[in-house]
């Protein structure tokens, strides 16, 4: 690779030296690889080019994908920031010490890519977090029955602006994708029918999400932590503090906003296509030529988050109660709907077994892929997409995508595909998506006296 203007870099280098300022970057030039892969870009984007591909800055909410009835701005972000990590807001729990032990950021934080980090995400009734998560546990205060658990793999929060409609059956949001579906939204205050609301996926799962977790948001506003009342009263109508109702939802609609900022605009790959073209390995470049050329992964995992809009089914294992390597799955029963993906939310025939193409966005931080937890490497599911067998006996051969089939990779590509998703893709400083601290002065992502140890509040 060729340095441009070397002398003038030089001179900076000498005055940077003697001013105490540390060194810029040397200015990378383009290679054959990087015009080659510009090139493949082109073509995949429908000849958009690399702007295609741009994630925005986090607070750059004009070129945020939003909800018009949530429109973000700096304060209703902030407030949802908090709101996400508060363990304070558990104060409705099964059992009583469970109070104020968990929060949203339980299942989807930053040091799993804001995923779980496990087979299966823990909110109440889970103890301990270890490093990055892979330590939570089963509480020995509680029944197992009571442990707040999901009977599928935690999907990502890292991009789900770009969602319309969300959770790999995209139940959620009364917008896009389901109109057409109100038959399948219940009421008697089940989560799909909050899309009786109106809102896009993001804000319906927030507001849902908060009775399902039995989250109190209300009665924060009304305590003696003043930080969380001031911004509240700039992020919305300070006369609906009176108005219980918009009081609740409005908390779930910060903490929305909140994840929509969750882009990952710093991986190298991001960089890269910003015009730094040394933010990437040769080797993740011969990647990134396959992932959008040969490899075909962009057929499905295209645009800013590397991923659409539709429902496939690759016949990929469910999640079943049991051991995964050092975790345990719990609480899931061959009976569970959503084993059956799309087609176990809507009920039609052609949607069965169809799971949403996921962002590919800092996989690497959480060892667990496919929606039934059932690769432990982004190699492991390279491998299984290129061989096209499925895994799952239960996924009849005509409910197959025709995405499905076999790649013709090799093994030196296969490896230079996982390079490319592990490393490229990976945004390295999450942490800035994350509180200092609390208003509360509680630990985060969860309260419990293990995870107190484990975080070292």
């Amino acid at each position: 690779m060729k340095v441009k203007n070397l002398t003038n870099l030089l001179a900076v280098s000498s005055i940077a030296f003697i001013s105490g300022c540390s060194t810029p970057d040397p200015i990378v030039e383009a290679n054959n690889l990087d015009l080659e892969l510009e090139q493949q870009l082109t073509q995949s984007s429908g000849g958009i080019g690399k702007e295609y591909y741009r994630l925005p800055e986090s607070n750059d909410f004009s070129n945020i994908p939003q909800d018009p009835k949530n429109p973000l701005s700096t304060e209703k972000v902030e407030l949802g920031k908090l709101l996400y990590h508060e363990t304070g807001l558990a104060q409705n729990p099964k059992n009583q010490a469970g109070m104020n032990t968990y929060s949203c950021a339980s299942c989807h934080h930053a040091k799993a890519g804001f995923q779980a980090c496990m087979p299966q995400g823990m909110g109440e009734g889970g103890s301990g977090f270890g490093i990055n998560g892979e330590s939570r546990h089963v509480s020995e205060q509680y029944d197992m029955k009571d442990v707040d658990v999901q009977p599928i793999r935690t999907p990502s929060a890292m991009n789900i602006a770009y969602q319309t409609n969300v959770l790999w059956n995209g139940q959620f949001g009364g917008t896009h994708l389901n109109i057409g579906t109100e038959a399948s939204w219940k009421d008697n205050g089940h989560p799909t029918g909050t899309n009786r609301l109106g809102f896009e996926g993001i804000e319906t799962q927030a507001i849902a999400g908060r009775d399902v977790h039995r989250l109190v948001i209300d009665k924060i506003f009304m305590t003696n932590y003043s930080t969380y009342k001031d911004l509240y009263q700039k992020a919305f109508d300070p006369a609906s503090l009176n108005d219980p109702v918009k009081l609740k939802n409005n908390g779930a609609l910060a903490i929305a906003a909140y994840e929509r900022t969750l882009l990952s605009n710093q991986a190298p790959f991001q960089m890269w296509l910003k015009g730094n073209y040394g933010a990437m390995t040769d080797n993740e470049k011969e990647g990134a030529k396959l992932f959008f050329g040969k490899g075909q992964c962009s057929t499905c995992h295209n645009g800013p988050s590397l991923a659409n809009m539709e429902f496939h089914a690759l016949g990929m294992t469910d999640l079943t109660t049991g051991s995964y390597g050092n975790n345990e799955v719990i609480n899931v029963t061959d009976a569970n709907p959503e084993h059956k993906g799309r087609g176990g939310f809507t009920g039609r025939d052609e949607d069965m077994y169809k799971f949403k193409v996921p962002q590919l966005y800092n996989l690497k931080d959480s060892p667990f892929y496919g929606h039934g937890a059932s690769f432990t490497s982004v190699k492991e599911v390279i491998q299984y997409k290129n061989a096209a067998v499925a895994q799952n006996s239960n996924v009849p051969v005509d409910k197959l995508s025709s995405q499905f089939k076999p790649l013709g990779l090799s093994e030196v590509e296969i490896d230079q595909l996982t390079e490319f998703i592990d490393h490229a893709l990976r945004d390295p400083n999450l942490d800035r998506y994350v509180p200092e601290q609390l208003p509360t002065g509680l630990a985060f992502p969860n309260n419990d006296n293990q995870s107190i140890i484990d975080l070292g509040f």
